[in-house]
């Protein structure tokens, strides 16, 4: 037996496609077999297995585990909830590896698989190989026995040893995503006064599209925080890894700011440590750091890459724009949207400020939202490499970490390619708007270069 996956379902981080056109139970037990061939090739013997709550997975999670006891690695079900729950069951059940079924917050006919292999992320060339064991048909015989796991009450007491103090008014919206279950559990055990949206899980998503990330998907949490007139407000995205939130004007709280506010009471207890965000997050989050005594250190978007840094860095912390927040201190170092909640509201207390104060404080930039325009895939990567190099020849300030990252005195832009899509991603952030328009005519004076124009922005 053999198996060809639909090569854009493969990607960078996780795989990836539209049930019925690019992905099916086919992929999903030839990902099972594959999976299992790693797991017992590096000696191990079982796997742990959750879904989120797409009208799709249950489907495609009967024929992974099929794919897994074929070759003959035991399965642990964890059943429905968030991405961190799985991730969860992996760090503390007796088991070699998980895999969570979930389309991330990608629209409802999406769907996919994120692994991890003995508590490390499996990604990049690990996801590739799967591709080469399954058209080699390189897999393992075996027959492997399912067992089931309740997780559910383990993994809210974890999250709940993660609080200290602190009774406040909080709105959250589960945008009918798999968080929904874990934060009614939660929200009852929490001080305070809470008020819930969407926690019912509903896979096609009928009340907003689940990205915390994207600000009209925030506006019924907004007329929720004003109606009440609570202290802030809390969203998820569709499998729960990363989070959004809005303070008690409904001022959106964006991810590198949401990083700088949970740096405090972590940099209090570890002085010194190294706090990692990715390229796209502002400058004042990495000045921030630093003047909170921390040693920032500016990374590749991409929770795997994101991941692999902080265990090589041994950082406490690290954030992505996209509302992915990892702990490590404390916690296992993966991301968490649960978990970071909780510690959001712990770090408000530990502030003594309100959310509203904290957000009012911080410095006033204006930035682009992550403008995302289809280039083709043959391009994308080549254009970024022109305009370094044009740059470079040019004398800018530039970093290459990730696409490239130019600082001019009214600010900085980016330009990076996606390693999901076939797209290219620019930021900018300056001092006021003249400023924030000369780094736009830059950026668009450098893809005119290499003859592309700075189109539609592509959705996600």
């Amino acid at each position: 037996m053999t198996h060809v996956f639909d090569p854009t379902s493969l990607r960078e981080y996780d795989i990836r496609g539209i049930v019925g056109k690019t992905l099916g139970p086919a992929d999903a037990t030839a990902i099972g077999r594959g999976f299992a061939t790693r797991v017992r090739r590096a000696g191990g013997t079982r796997v742990a297995v959750g879904y989120d709550g797409r009208t799709s997975s249950p489907e495609l999670e009967a024929a992974l585990i099929a794919g897994l006891t074929a070759s003959g690695v035991d399965v642990v079900r964890t059943g429905m909830g968030p991405t961190p729950q799985l991730y969860y069951a992996e760090a503390i059940l007796e088991v070699d590896g998980g895999i969570q079924i979930t389309g991330s917050h990608n629209p409802g006919n999406y769907n996919g698989f994120k692994m991890v292999l003995q508590h490390l992320p499996f990604f990049g060339a690990d996801i590739q190989d799967l591709g080469k064991l399954a058209e080699a048909g390189d897999w393992e015989e075996g027959e492997g026995v399912v067992t089931e796991a309740d997780i559910v009450d383990d993994y809210v007491g974890r999250l709940l040893a993660g609080y200290a103090g602190g009774a406040y008014r909080i709105g959250w919206d589960a945008g009918n995503g798999a968080s929904g279950p874990v934060i009614e559990k939660l929200t009852k055990l929490l001080p305070g006064e809470h008020h819930l949206l969407y926690t019912e899980v509903d896979g096609t998503f009928p009340n907003h599209h689940p990205d915390p990330t994207e600000e009209r998907n925030l506006a019924d949490l907004k007329q929720l925080v004003a109606d009440k007139q609570l202290d802030f407000g809390l969203a998820f995205d569709g499998d729960g890894d990363r989070i959004g939130a809005i303070d008690g004007q409904g001022r959106v709280i964006w991810g590198d700011q949401l990083l700088s506010i949970l740096a405090e009471p972590v940099l209090k207890e570890l002085p010194g440590s190294t706090i990692i965000a990715d390229v796209k997050a502002s400058q004042a989050l990495f000045d921030r750091v630093r003047e909170l005594g921390g040693e920032p250190l500016m990374w590749k978007t991409g929770h795997s890459l994101i991941k692999t840094k902080m265990k090589e860095t041994h950082a406490p912390l690290a954030g992505e724009m996209s509302g992915h927040i990892f702990f490590a201190h404390e916690y296992y170092g993966f991301d968490d949207a649960q978990y970071a909640a909780v510690r959001l509201i712990r770090a408000v207390h530990m502030i003594g400020k309100s959310m509203t104060e904290i957000r009012g404080a911080m410095p006033a930039l204006v930035n682009t939202p992550e403008m995302r325009f289809q280039v083709d895939e043959s391009r994308k990567f080549a254009v970024v490499e022109e305009v370094l190099d044009r740059l470079e020849h040019d004398g800018a300030d530039v970093n290459r970490t990730d696409g490239a990252r130019v600082n001019t005195p009214d600010g900085w832009w980016l330009l990076r390619a996606s390693n999901t899509q076939d797209v290219l991603v620019a930021r900018a952030e300056a001092k006021d708007q003249p400023a924030l328009d000369r780094l736009l005519a830059m950026i668009d004076a450098q893809l005119a270069a290499s003859g592309l124009v700075r189109g539609e922005q592509a959705g996600h």
